[in-house]
C-alpha cells in the first residue's frame, strides 16, 4: 500500500495519521480537512475556550513542523466532494496546501486566490486505502426565525470565536437544549456574569445521558449558580425582525435575550460515504476493524456506527476515547495487524466546580446504586441491569471512574451491594482478577 487519504481534522484524523506512522506506515499520508485550521480539540471550545481561560494555539494537537516531520501532505480549506471507489480517487473542491496554526490563510492578492482556486477546484487525489473522519454537524432547529443573526451554535472553532465575541457584548443569553454543550455553554455564561436561560422540552437536563439522580443534582448546581432552567417545555419560535431578540415557548411564555444558542445534537457526517454507496444507519457502518463494505475504506470517530461487543447493540458515539480508539484500530489494520475494536465508552463534562466523568452507557438499567453523598459533591452513581454492572458515573471522584472503566473493560462481577460498600476499595476487585 503505497498511499493513505484521510478525510477530515479533528480528532479521529490526527489520531489516524499518528497510529499510522507508529504503525510503521512508510507511505505517503493525506489529510483533507474542510477547515483552514490545523487539527484541534473541540472539548475545550465550549469550557476553558470560550471562558477565555485558554488560548487558541493550546487547542491544536500538534504544531505544523509535527506533520511535515512525518511526511504528512494538509489539505486544509479542501472539501472532499464525491469518492470514486473504481478509480480509487477523491474529488477535491477550493484547496490549498499547508497548515496554518494561527488562523485562516488570508491571502491580499484577489488575482492569486482566483488563480489558486481555479487551480484545484475538482482535483482528483488517488488513494490506496481511504479514511473517513467526517464527524459530525449541529442539528439545526426547525422553527421560525431560526436563521436570524445572533442565534448560535457550537461545534467548531470559528464558532466558538463567533460565540466569545458575542457573549462579551451580551447581557442574557437564551440556551436552547440541556445537553453536555447547553450546560457547559450556561455555566461559563454564569461565570461571565451573563443572565443564562436554559431551555430543555424533556422534564430533566442530560436526559438521554445519565440517570435522574445525576440530572436533579445538575439542576441544583445550575439553580443555585443563577441559570434559569426551563424543563418541559418546547420552542415555537426564535423572536425578533432583523435580530434574535429571545425565544417564544411552546407554553405561551417568551424569554428574552440578546443572543440564542442552539444546541440541540448533532447529526453524523455520512453524504460521501452515502454517495459512494456505503452503507450508513445513523453513521458510516463499520466492522470490528472499522472498516466499511469497501474493504480499502475505513470510518473512525463521530461519524460512524458499530457493533459494540460489551454492550451487544449497535451505537454511534460522541467522544475523544472513541476517535483515539477506533483511529488506533483502524491504523493498525491498515498495516496488516488485525485488532478489533472493543473499548469501554467514557465521557466527561465540566460545569462549574462539578466535574462529571462517566464510564460505559448508563441505559437498560434496573438498579441503581450511589456511592459517596450528594450532599458533598462527590458521589459516584453505578447501573445494574440483574447484577450485572452496566455504567458508573462519578462527580468529583476521579478515582471511582477510573475503577469504573477498569471493571467495565475487564468484566468483573460487581453487585450492588459491593458498590454500595464504601470499605470496600474497588481497586481490590481489579487486582483480584489478575
Amino acid at each position: 500500500m503505497k498511499s493513505v487519504v484521510i478525510v477530515g481534522g479533528g480528532q479521529a484524523a490526527m489520531q489516524t495519521v499518528d497510529s499510522l506512522r507508529r504503525e510503521g506506515f512508510e507511505g505517503g499520508i493525506t489529510l483533507v480537512s474542510a477547515e483552514s485550521w490545523l487539527p484541534y480539540q473541540r472539548p475545550p471550545l465550549s469550557k476553558k475556550y470560550l471562558a477565555g481561560a485558554l488560548d487558541a494555539d493550546r487547542l491544536f494537537f500538534r504544531p505544523e513542523a509535527f506533520y511535515a516531520d512525518r511526511d504528512v501532505t494538509l489539505l486544509l480549506d479542501t472539501r472532499v466532494t464525491a469518492i470514486d471507489r473504481v478509480a480509487r480517487n477523491v474529488r477535491l473542491e477550493h484547496g490549498h496546501q499547508g497548515g496554518h496554526a494561527g488562523g485562516h490563510d488570508e491571502g491580499n492578492n484577489e488575482d492569486d486566490n482566483e488563480a489558486g482556486h481555479k487551480g484545484n477546484r475538482n482535483n482528483s487525489l488517488p488513494y490506496d486505502a481511504l479514511v473517513l473522519a467526517t464527524g459530525a454537524r449541529v442539528r439545526t432547529l426547525e422553527v421560525p426565525g431560526a436563521q436570524l443573526p445572533g442565534v448560535c451554535s457550537l461545534r467548531s472553532l470559528d464558532d466558538a470565536d463567533v460565540l466569545r465575541s458575542k457573549l462579551a457584548n451580551a447581557g442574557s443569553v437564551a440556551i436552547i437544549g440541556a445537553g453536555f454543550i447547553g450546560l457547559e455553554v450556561a455555566a461559563v455564561g454564569r461565570e461571565l456574569g451573563l443572565a443564562v436561560t436554559v431551555i430543555e422540552r424533556e422534564e430533566r437536563v442530560l436526559p438521554r445521558s445519565v440517570s435522574p439522580i445525576v440530572s436533579e443534582f445538575l439542576q441544583d448546581v445550575h439553580t443555585r449558580n443563577g441559570v434559569t432552567l426551563r424543563l418541559g417545555v418546547g420552542v415555537s419560535r426564535i423572536l425578533g425582525e432583523t435580530e434574535a431578540t429571545g425565544v417564544a415557548l411552546s407554553d405561551g411564555t417568551e424569554v428574552a435575550s440578546d443572543l440564542v444558542l442552539v444546541g440541540v445534537g448533532v447529526v453524523p457526517n455520512v453524504e460521501l460515504a452515502q454517495a459512494a454507496g456505503l452503507a450508513c444507519d445513523d453513521g458510516i457502518c463499520v466492522d470490528p476493524h472499522c472498516r466499511t463494505a469497501d474493504p480499502t475504506i475505513f470510518a473512525v470517530g463521530d461519524c460512524t456506527q458499530h457493533f459494540n461487543p460489551i454492550y451487544r447493540r449497535k451505537l454511534r458515539l460522541e467522544s475523544v476515547q472513541n476517535a483515539v480508539d477506533q483511529a488506533r484500530v483502524a491504523a493498525a489494520n491498515l498495516v496488516g495487524r488485525k485488532v478489533v475494536y472493543s473499548e469501554v465508552p467514557w465521557f466527561w463534562s465540566d460545569q462549574f466546580d462539578i466535574k462529571l466523568q462517566m464510564a460505559g452507557l448508563a441505559s437498560g438499567y434496573n438498579d441503581i446504586v450511589v456511592r459517596g453523598r450528594r450532599e458533598t459533591a462527590q458521589f459516584s452513581v453505578f447501573y445494574f441491569d440483574n447484577n450485572t454492572l452496566l455504567a458508573v458515573d462519578s462527580v468529583n471522584r476521579p478515582a471511582d471512574h477510573m475503577a469504573g472503566r477498569k471493571l467495565l473493560s475487564a468484566g468483573v462481577q460487581v453487585s450492588p451491594d459491593m458498590a454500595a460498600d464504601e470499605d470496600l476499595n474497588l481497586k481490590d476487585l481489579i487486582l483480584s482478577e489478575r
